[in-house]
């Protein structure tokens, strides 16, 4: 069994932290709704490899080459979505990490492409500058950039590597979150994982590994890992799971700081996770922008009873942030399947328990400790007086019954927008049969914006 070498005083925290205290939830009202449909595919650029003008061709479960267009057909689970690979393009999909614009625009980016390192080698990594027309309730991209390493900045050979261009794809970063910034982007990413800085035209201009209290923090995926050629010999070591990097990243008010928060939680052994507060607590690590390097600050957020893992997070001033936070569930628990190990195609696997949003506080005061989970709204029920929802809920409400939800930021005082990962063409949670669209959402959250 592999031997982790991370060391931490997390667990210590059980000695001196309280338990968590009863967390208050606050009403949500749905103001306007608008969709992007699932199966949105864009062109590659035109000076793209040939490889990329098409994706998913690598999706089946033995990693077998599919080059006829739609010949895959794509589920969740035991469940058709309805889609099939390979695409003829790219997805504009998995929007994963949002950021507001003053003008009422926002930046999000698509994820790593259909899951994995190993199938996604031919899905183009990108963001996209948005705009959503509440009243008609459809969601444009203004511009779409697609990320490239012509400078060889990744320490590492990359898909495209003998390519003019150099384009980035999923099996060289998996992109998670987003912050723009006055000469481009910084994003967080989960394969390394890495902080990535990108300029205005997409180009990678730095890769900045993790590091807490000075010890490298590595997922399985890290390309500087390797298996040992010897089995007698120790087997590289990780301390942190697939999947389990920046799926959160926010920026300080006054721009000096980045705050990464991982998925998961970090293991300090083979059999134990990092704690706060009795719960397993994933961290939020401050880098120096200027510098470019790791302060040694860094907070920890405790998953609540049945959450699982974080899905955005932003900065609301100085101290306090919103965290997307979720269980692994996807649709409606009344079309949920009596056993969750024996799935059936007319039924949701396991069904959606737990999808919030947390205002926290993360101060000078707790650095080192549990953030403060000042409370929260339920996105499995969200007030719809005016049924203003274009898909989905009931009678009086709104939901969001995803396995991920992925994009949170503040719109004004009284207003945030919240936003899915549809995972295409693989998830499906609105309907048991149908491949999720890409749902945004303006909610009004005045008294959860201000409580304190």
């Amino acid at each position: 069994m592999t031997k982790f070498l991370f060391t931490t005083v997390a667990m210590t925290l059980l000695m001196s932290t309280p338990a968590l205290a009863e967390e208050k939830a606050f009403q949500a009202t749905l103001k306007a709704h608008a969709i992007l449909p699932a199966n949105t595919i864009i062109a590659a650029p035109a000076d793209a490899a040939v490889y990329l003008k098409t994706s998913g061709k690598f999706t089946t479960s033995d990693r077998k080459r599919a080059e006829e267009l739609g010949s895959v057909p794509s589920k969740d689970g035991v469940r058709p979505t309805g889609l099939a690979l390979p695409f003829n393009g790219q997805p504009m999909q998995g929007f994963s990490g949002i950021r507001a614009k003053k003008d009422g625009t926002f930046w999000s980016l698509s994820d790593n492409g259909f899951g994995n390192k190993l199938n996604s080698t031919d899905a183009m990594l990108m963001l996209h500058h948005l705009a959503i027309d509440w009243d008609a309730g459809k969601v444009e991209a203004l511009k779409t950039v697609f990320l490239s390493d012509p400078d060889r900045k990744a320490p590492f050979p990359i898909v495209m590597e003998g390519s003019d261009r150099r384009y980035l794809t999923g099996g060289d970063f998996d992109i998670e979150s987003i912050q723009p910034v006055a000469d481009g982007f910084w994003v967080g990413e989960e394969f390394g994982p890495y902080l990535l800085k990108f300029d205005t035209a997409g180009k990678l201009t730095d890769v900045v590994p993790t590091a807490v209290d000075g010890k490298p923090v590595l997922s399985p995926d890290n390309p500087t890992l390797t298996l040992q050629a010897d089995p007698s010999k120790e087997s590289p070591t990780f301390n942190l799971k697939r999947s389990g990097g920046y799926e959160g990243l926010a920026l300080s008010k006054d721009g000096t700081k980045l705050y990464g928060l991982l998925e998961g939680p970090l293991w300090t052994d083979s059999k134990t996770v990092e704690q706060a507060d009795g719960r397993p607590a994933l961290r939020i690590i401050e880098l120096d922008v200027a510098s470019k390097s790791w302060t040694g600050r860094s907070w920890l957020y405790p998953l609540a009873e049945g959450g699982e893992a974080i899905g955005d997070f932003n900065m609301l001033d100085e101290t306090t942030a919103l965290v997307i936070e979720r269980d692994n569930g996807a649709g409606t628990l009344d079309k949920a399947c009596a056993d969750p190990k024996d799935p059936k195609p007319d039924c949701f696997a396991v069904g959606s328990k737990l999808k919030r949003i947390y205002k926290i506080e993360m101060s000078e005061e707790n650095a080192g400790k549990a953030v403060r989970k000042i409370g929260y709204i339920d996105l499995l029920q969200i007030s719809d007086p005016d049924n203003r929802k274009r898909q989905g809920g009931g009678k009086g409400y709104y939901d969001m019954p995803f396995v991920t939800i992925e994009n949170v930021d503040r719109v004004d005082d009284t207003h945030i927008i919240v936003g899915n990962d549809n995972n295409l063409p693989f998830s499906a949670g609105r309907a048991l049969d149908k491949a999720d669209d890409s749902e945004f959402v303006l909610l009004e959250v005045g008294e959860f914006l201000k409580a304190e």
